[in-house]
């Protein structure tokens, strides 16, 4: 419903900057839209409670083009609006033509692009608002942040990063957090953690989406995933607004933005760095058989997506029945101004780019060599701090791994460190020079131009996917409970379940699972490159089978703080104590690509297709060589030592054939003689110290 407009005093108003901002006459309101023949500024002022003024009592001001556009800019001024608390949206029309790509629609009120904070319902999963709208905000009364006197970036070198995966909500969502239940799954929740993450040796966090998204999106109709909640939030609202649930207590946008702010502030403090996982590929408003208009596709579908030229239909190359039109000019310079937004506002250190292929697509979808918008976020100057990460394919099957465009700026999700680890090390023949390939920083992929190993975001493990204990426990996914029949998540998933599929009391196998999730996590630390762990693993966390756990907000998803109390003193404490082996010796983390006389391969059998044996030694410039032998094989290898440097002797420093805390001593145990045994399915690595 409308109300009658109250007597504000209007002015045309500016069309610089989009968006909110507050000038001398008062409140301005622009946005684009190129396409439009009307649009209708809505507005819902204080006096009401949220949720009543999120389904009716609107304003509406009608914009004038003769008087409120500039371009293709509308924007209007009001004097005596209130500087916070003011519900905001647009009714956008133009024309009917769906075959020429328009899909205006002057019923709903649209969330506007520029909005920096964004209103819905205040509690995650709160069903009984699952239909709730969701409309723009803003707020002027609120006193700058205080990042405190003593504050500074960790600006970390990227060779000396070990990435975290983690979900915000997810990270401390369970009961057995042990936090009260107001900040549990929120911001604030994250900074009661941090002694976790120093704990493990971390120092950056990746943040699954913290954009506004609506995690009821596959409830509003009947299909084969209405029983799910989106609890990973790869499916943008907004791009400016952090996500409003994650406040603590229902608290809101405002409190939002000032608890994350609060969040990297404590994260800094710490040492670690925040970097965030951002969705610029696709937006929340799916397909054009199922639309959800809540904002880019009712104000200018035909700039915001990807059409087909012919029938006008949206383009899907990011598997979510929408992309976004990355290289239009517009869309263009929405993305750099979000990404400004986030590292001027809120002092993040640098986003990885989901699908990042999609960027370089053009307008119509055709791969790009040059793309303008890769381009221009590398050569962005607010941005040159920051890490940015591609993730370098998307659902269209432009695979990009190694041949990224990247300007010497862009890291890559590196696919096939993934791939050519999990098969060497779960017993594959013909992987040890791929696996040696890897391990060494993988120059076959980032030698080229002016890239380094730490270009190279090695992972074995991501969100997506085998969690790390469900990599050795399962051979097949099982993910009847997302409610497609099995028919979603990755097939080729190279994993082993170690003789046994799933859960399992046989100790044999049991023990040789605790092995094998070693060995991947002891190769990842110690390879060239950036490494990338996920929240969870170091405790051995358990989707039961599930490679594809989007929608469950559940202990699917949610870290299991009682496993992790089990785990403390064996599997958690190796995973730490390799973290912290890795940032303590410079061998690992090297600036340069490894050249002859800073590694020696023990090898002279590349080309047998059956060996699954592989030694190294990693050459220190003052002699603290490391040693280290990799056994996919499944029986025991006597591998010959090389002599120690001068004045040294090998120390064994793990061995994840032995039970803790024998797996893995830092300061090393003597007695290498000129051979070890190395068991099956496992690995050592030995230190030269000095006598």
């Amino acid at each position: 419903m409308s109300e009658t407009s109250p007597s504000f005093k209007i002015f045309p108003g500016q069309a610089s900057p989009l968006g909110v901002s507050e000038v001398d006459k008062g409140i301005n309101f622009a946005i684009f839209s190129q396409h439009a023949t009307s649009v209708t500024l809505c507005l819902s002022l204080p006096q009401r409670g949220v949720h009543e003024r999120l389904v009716g009592n609107v304003i509406e001001l009608a914009l004038d083009p003769h008087v409120n556009k500039t371009g293709d800019i509308w924007h209007i001024c009001i004097e005596d609006l209130p500087r916070s608390n003011v519900l905001y949206g647009y009714r956008v029309d133009g024309p009917q033509n769906w075959n020429q790509g328009h899909r205006f629609d002057s019923n709903i009120i649209l969330v506007d692009p520029y909005a920096k904070l964004v209103e819905g319902r205040r509690y995650f999963g709160d069903a009984s608002l699952k239909l709730s709208k969701f409309l723009g905000t803003y707020d002027f009364d609120s006193s700058l942040f205080d990042w405190g006197d003593n504050y500074k970036l960790p600006n970390i070198p990227e060779k000396d990063l070990v990435i975290y995966e983690m979900n915000v909500r997810a990270f401390t969502a369970d009961k057995s957090s042990g936090l009260d239940p107001k900040i549990r799954g929120s911001y604030l929740g994250v900074i009661e953690k941090i002694p976790h993450l120093l704990e493990l040796g971390v120092n950056a966090v990746e943040l699954l989406p913290v954009f506004e998204f609506d995690e009821f999106e596959f409830q509003r109709r009947p299909n084969p995933r209405d029983h799910m909640i989106n609890t990973w939030g790869y499916s943008t609202i907004n791009f400016f607004a952090p996500m409003s649930r994650y406040a603590s207590g229902g608290g809101g946008p405002c409190n939002a933005s000032r608890e994350f702010k609060e969040m990297v502030k404590a994260l800094h403090g710490a040492g670690i760095e925040v970097i965030l996982d951002v969705v610029y590929n696709h937006t929340n408003e799916a397909d054009d058989q199922n639309p959800y208009t809540t904002s880019f596709r009712g104000i200018d579908n035909k700039v915001y997506y990807m059409l087909d030229p012919n029938s006008g239909q949206l383009l899907n190359f990011s598997g979510c029945g929408n992309t976004l039109n990355c290289n239009h000019p517009v869309v263009m310079e929405l993305i750099l101004d979000s990404l400004r937004h986030w590292v001027t506002e809120y002092h993040v250190d640098g986003f990885r780019f989901d699908l990042a292929s999609v960027l370089c697509r053009g307008t119509d979808g055709t791969p790009l060599s040059a793309p303008p918008v890769i381009r221009a976020i590398a050569k962005e100057p607010i941005l040159s701090r920051c890490k940015i990460i591609s993730e370098p394919w998307d659902c269209g099957g432009l695979y990009l791994v190694g041949k990224f465009p990247n300007w010497d700026r862009w890291a890559e999700w590196n696919g096939k460190y993934r791939d050519d680890m999990r098969r060497f090390i779960k017993g594959d023949s013909g992987m040890k020079g791929s696996f040696a390939t890897r391990v060494a920083g993988s120059a076959d992929l980032y030698s080229a131009n002016k890239r380094k190993p730490c270009h190279s975001i090695n992972f074995v493990i991501a969100h997506d996917g085998f969690t790390l204990y469900d990599l050795v426990s399962y051979n097949f996914k099982h993910n009847d409970a997302n409610g497609e029949g099995g028919n979603d998540g990755s097939n080729d998933n190279f994993s082993w379940n170690c003789g046994f599929e799933g859960e399992t009391d046989d100790p044999s196998i049991k023990a040789l699972r605790s092995r094998q999730m070693k060995n991947f996590h002891l190769a990842l630390m110690i390879s060239q490159g950036t490494p990338m762990m996920l929240m969870g693993d170091e405790y051995g966390h358990t989707r039961y089978g599930n490679n594809n756990s989007y929608g469950h907000d559940t202990s699917i998803n949610n870290f299991q703080w009682g496993f992790l109390d089990k785990q403390r003193s064996s599997h958690f404490r190796f995973f730490s104590e390799v973290i912290k082996f890795r940032l303590m010796h410079q061998v690992f983390r090297h600036e340069n690509f490894l050249s002859n006389n800073e590694v020696t391969w023990h090898e002279d059998n590349w080309d047998n297709y059956e060996s699954k044996f592989l030694a190294f030694t990693l050459h220190d410039s003052i002699g603290a060589d490391i040693y280290l032998a990799f056994n996919a094989h499944n029986y025991y290898v006597k591998v010959s030592i090389p002599p120690p440097p001068s004045k040294r002797r090998w120390f064994r420093v793990a061995d994840t054939n032995l039970a803790s805390p024998d797996d893995f001593v830092p300061e090393g145990v003597p007695g290498i003689e000129n051979s070890y045994n190395v068991a099956p399915y496992s690995s050592i690595l030995l230190e030269a110290k000095l006598t």
